[in-house]
C-alpha cells in the first residue's frame, strides 16, 4: 500500500456513516439479543471458545446481524472473508474457496466465509457454496431479513444453526445512543446536549433498529448549528426533522406478510376487536392489497364461524363488492366494518368436520353407495336401484330417519355442532335427528353373532403387562406437565435439579438447541454417569453437570459461572427431603431470571402408602397389628423427620418469602398397580442405616426382633408376588420471578 492508498483508506474511515464506525469490535460492546449471546448462551459459549459451526443470523434490519459477524471476526483465529450477496456472484464464491483451500494446506487455518443478505444469492449460488461447507473448507456465517426456512435451500440450511435476532429494546437503543455520544469514534470531542424528549423521540420512532436510531441521530447533530458556548443541542423540534416516519417492516410476500395476517386472522378468531383492527390497520398502512384480506376473511367466515352465525360469510361478501365500488380511502370503512364483525361474531370451527370426512374417504375401504340412495333415473327396473329411499318431503317436519352412510360408517360422526350462536339450537336438532337415525337402522337389522373367548391367563398377563407400564406413562405424564409449564423456548437457559436419571433435563436441551442445561445431582457416580451419556454431544452442545448437596447449589454455580440467571427451574422429588427448603427456595428463586418460571413435582410423603393396609385383618395378632399401626404412624407424625414436616400451606409460604409470584400447588391422588416382589420386601426390611434408614429401622423403635419377624413373614405371605393397589400424593409446585 502507497501513501495515496493509505490516505484514502484514512479518509473513508473518517468518513464513514456514524453507524459503521460505532460497530461493535467484542461480545463486551455487543449490545441487545441476551437470548442468544447473554451469560451461559450456546453462541455466546463458541464464540469464546473459537468453535463456530455454520451459523445463519436472521431478523430485521438494524438488529446487528452483519455486527455479530464483525464481532466474530475480531474474536476467531480463523481467516475471516466477507461478502454481500447483492454485488457476488459464483466467480466471486470461488476465489473466496480458493483462498480458503489455500490457508488451509500452507497455515493449517479454517475460514470463515460471511455472506450478508444470503437469501439474495438464487439456487445456483446457494448450490455452488455447498460442498464446501460440508467438507469443512469454509464455515459460513449467513445474515437474511427473509424467513431462512423459505429463501435458503433446505440442504444448505440443514448443515447450519440458525439464530433470530429480535428489535432492540428500548433500553438497548438507549444505551447505544449513549455510547455513540461517548465513543472517540462517535462525538466524545463535541459537546452535543440532547433533550429528553428529543431522545424519547429518536428511540420511538426507530422502532427497535439501532442503525436507523444512528443515523437520525447523526443527521440531527451534523446539520444543528453550536450554540454561543460551542455546544450542539438537539431538541424534539430537531428530532422530529430527522426522523418523521415510524419505518414498518412489512413485505408482500416474506416474513412479515404472513406474521401479519397470521395476527390478524388468529385476534379475529381470538375475539378481540381491538387488536383486529390494530393488525388491519398495520397492513393497511403497509400497502397490503385490500382484496388479499377480503379473501382472507371470506375463508374466515367458514373456517372460523360457519354456522355459529351464517351471515358472517353474507356480510363479508357485501363488504368485499362494497368496496369494489368505492375503492380507497372511503373502502376502509367496509373493510374495517367486515373485520369487526368477523372479530365479534360466534366461532365455530364445525366446517373442520369436512376433513375428518375426507381422512375416513382416504384410509378406509370404499363401499358402494346404499342401494336405496343410488339413482333411479337409469336402471331402477333392471337393478332396483333407488328402490325402498324415503322422500323426506314425503314426512312431516320434511325429515325421516333412514340409512345415508355406508353400512361400514353406520353411526360414525363427522359434524360436531358447537354452543356458539345459532349453531347452539341447531346442534341439539342434529342430535335428535342422528338418535333415532341409528335407532331406526339398528331396528332393522339383525343382532350380529357375539364370538369372544379368553385363553388361559391372558387376561392376567395382559393385567400385569399394563401394571408394569404403568410407572413409566406415570413418569411421561411428570415430565410433559413439568416441560409444559416451563413454556419453554429454544434460547431458554434451564437447570434441572435432580437429574439422576435426566428425565426433565434430556427433553429440555432437545427443546433449547441455542440455549442451554445446567444438570444437578446429589452424587458424584450419577454425574460421571450424565457426562459419559452427553460425551457424544459437541463441546458447546453439552449440557454443564455439577453434584453435590443442593443446599450448596448457589456457590457450585458461582464456582463456575458467576451471574447465571435462569429462565426455568425443574426437579422431580429435588426438595422433599431437604432439612432447609426455605433457604434452597429463597437460593433458587435469586437464579430465576425477570420472568423465570419455577416448575416442582414433589411426593407428599406423609400421605404415602401405609403399608400396614395392605394386610389383611388377619395377617396378625391383634395387639402386635395395633402396634404396627401405630409405629408406622408415627413415622409419619415426627415433626423432626424433614421428609415428612411439610405440607402445601408451608412450600407456599417459602415460595412468597423468596419473591415469587403466580404461586400454585396442585395436589394429586394417585392410586396405580404395584407388583410386590422379594427384593423389595427385603429392601423395607433391611436393617439399614443412619443415613438411609429403612421402613425396619423405624419400626424397630416400637417392636422388638421376634415382632419384626413376625411382621416381616406376615407381609411375605400376604402380599409377596402379587399386584396391589397402591396410593401415593404428588404436589406439582409451579411459581414466575417477577418481571
Amino acid at each position: 500500500m502507497d501513501l495515496f492508498d493509505a490516505s484514502l483508506a484514512e479518509r473513508q474511515e473518517r468518513e464513514q456513516p456514524l453507524a459503521a464506525r460505532l460497530r461493535p469490535r467484542t461480545l463486551d460492546e455487543y449490545v441487545g439479543q441476551d437470548h442468544i449471546l447473554g451469560p451461559g448462551r450456546l453462541l455466546r459459549r463458541a464464540i469464546q471458545a473459537d468453535q463456530l459451526s455454520s451459523l445463519i443470523f436472521y431478523g430485521p434490519p438494524g438488529t446487528g446481524k452483519t455486527t455479530l459477524a464483525s464481532v466474530i471476526a475480531h474474536s476467531t483465529r480463523s481467516h475471516f472473508i466477507s461478502i454481500n450477496a447483492v454485488l457476488a456472484g459464483v466467480g466471486d464464491i470461488r476465489t473466496a474457496i480458493d483462498e480458503a483451500q489455500e490457508r488451509q494446506k500452507l497455515h493449517a487455518q479454517r475460514t470463515i466465509l460471511f455472506i450478508d443478505e444470503v437469501h439474495r444469492f438464487n439456487k445456483a449460488q446457494q448450490d455452488a457454496l455447498l460442498p464446501w461447507v460440508e467438507n469443512g473448507i469454509v464455515i459460513l456465517i449467513g445474515a437474511t431479513t427473509e424467513n431462512p426456512y423459505f429463501s435458503v435451500n433446505r440442504p444448505l440450511l440443514s448443515r447450519s444453526r440458525v439464530f433470530q435476532l429480535k428489535s432492540l429494546g428500548e433500553d438497548d437503543l438507549r444505551r447505544v445512543v449513549v455510547h455513540a455520544l461517548k465513543a472517540p469514534n462517535g462525538y466524545a470531542h463535541t459537546k452535543v446536549n440532547i433533550e429528553e424528549a428529543a431522545l424519547d423521540h429518536l428511540v420511538d420512532v426507530a422502532n427497535g433498529d439501532a442503525r436507523a436510531l444512528l443515523n437520525a441521530l447523526e443527521l440531527a447533530v451534523e446539520t444543528t448549528e453550536p450554540d454561543t458556548q460551542g455546544r450542539i443541542v438537539v431538541t424534539l423540534e430537531v428530532a422530529e426533522e430527522s426522523i418523521q416516519q415510524r419505518a414498518l417492516l412489512y413485505d408482500k410476500e416474506g416474513d412479515y406478510h404472513f406474521d401479519t395476517i397470521s395476527a390478524f386472522i388468529k385476534s379475529m378468531r381470538g375475539s378481540d376487536p381491538d387488536a383486529t383492527l390494530y393488525w388491519l390497520a398495520r397492513m393497511v398502512y403497509a400497502g397490503e392489497d385490500p382484496l388479499f384480506i377480503f379473501r382472507r376473511m371470506i375463508i374466515f367466515a367458514s373456517e372460523d364461524i360457519g354456522l355459529a352465525d351464517p351471515n358472517a360469510l353474507q356480510v363479508v361478501m357485501d363488504a368485499a363488492s362494497a368496496f369494489d365500488r368505492v375503492g380507497l380511502p372511503e373502502g376502509r370503512f367496509p373493510l374495517s366494518h367486515a373485520a369487526l364483525y368477523m372479530a365479534t361474531a360466534p366461532k365455530s370451527n364445525s366446517t373442520m368436520a369436512f376433513f375428518d370426512a375426507l381422512a375416513a374417504v382416504e384410509k378406509e375401504h370404499e363401499e358402494e353407495v346404499p342401494n336405496h340412495l343410488k339413482d333411479a333415473s337409469r336402471d331402477s327396473e333392471g337393478f332396483g336401484h333407488g328402490a325402498n329411499y324415503l322422500y323426506p318431503h314425503a314426512f312431516r317436519d320434511h325429515w325421516v330417519a333412514q340409512q345415508y352412510l355406508p353400512s361400514s360408517l353406520q353411526g360414525r360422526v363427522f359434524y360436531q355442532p358447537s354452543d356458539s350462536g345459532s349453531e347452539r339450537a341447531l346442534g341439539a336438532e342434529v342430535q335428535r335427528k342422528r338418535e333415532l337415525q341409528l335407532a331406526a337402522i339398528m331396528e332393522s337389522q339383525t343382532a350380529p353373532e357375539i364370538l369372544s373367548f379368553s385363553p388361559p391367563n391372558k387376561a392376567r398377563d395382559a393385567w400385569l403387562e399394563r401394571a408394569a407400564g404403568q410407572q413409566g406413562d406415570h413418569l411421561e405424564r411428570v415430565r410433559e406437565r413439568i416441560i409444559e409449564a416451563l413454556s419453554l423456548e429454544r434460547h431458554h437457559l434451564i437447570l434441572d435439579l435432580n437429574s439422576g436419571t435426566g428425565l426433565l433435563a434430556w427433553e429440555a436441551l432437545r427443546r433449547t438447541p441455542e440455549g442451554g442445561v445446567w444438570m444437578h445431582t446429589t452424587d458424584k457416580a450419577s454425574a460421571i454417569a450424565l457426562q459419559e451419556v452427553a460425551a457424544h454431544l459437541p463441546d458447546v452442545e453439552r449440557p454443564r453437570i455439577v453434584y453435590g448437596p443442593l443446599d450448596h447449589i448457589g456457590q457450585r454455580l458461582d464456582a463456575i459461572e458467576t451471574n447465571l440467571r435462569f429462565d426455568g427451574i425443574c426437579g422431580r422429588n429435588a426438595i422433599g427431603g431437604l432439612e432447609d427448603k426455605r433457604m434452597v427456595l429463597s437460593e433458587l428463586a435469586s437464579r430465576l431470571a425477570p420472568n423465570g418460571r419455577l416448575a416442582l413435582v414433589e411426593t407428599l410423603s406423609r400421605r404415602a402408602q401405609r403399608l400396614h393396609s395392605l394386610l389383611s385383618s388377619e395377617a396378625l395378632p391383634p395387639a402386635l397389628r395395633q402396634r404396627l399401626v401405630d409405629a408406622e404412624e408415627a413415622i409419619y407424625a415426627d415433626r423432626e423427620n424433614p421428609h415428612v414436616a411439610w405440607g402445601e400451606e408451608l412450600l407456599s409460604g417459602y415460595l412468597s418469602e423468596a419473591g415469587l409470584e403466580a404461586i400454585h400447588l396442585h395436589r394429586e391422588d394417585l392410586l396405580s398397580q404395584r407388583l410386590i416382589t422379594p427384593q423389595q420386601l427385603a429392601h423395607w426390611f433391611d436393617p439399614g442405616g443412619e443415613k438411609r434408614p429403612t421402613y425396619s429401622n423405624y419400626l424397630s423403635q416400637y417392636l422388638d426382633s421376634d415382632e419384626l419377624r413376625t411382621v416381616r413373614q406376615a407381609f411375605e405371605r400376604e402380599i409377596a408376588h402379587k399386584t396391589i393397589p397402591w396410593s401415593s400424593t404428588q404436589i406439582t409446585v409451579t411459581a414466575r420471578a417477577p418481571t
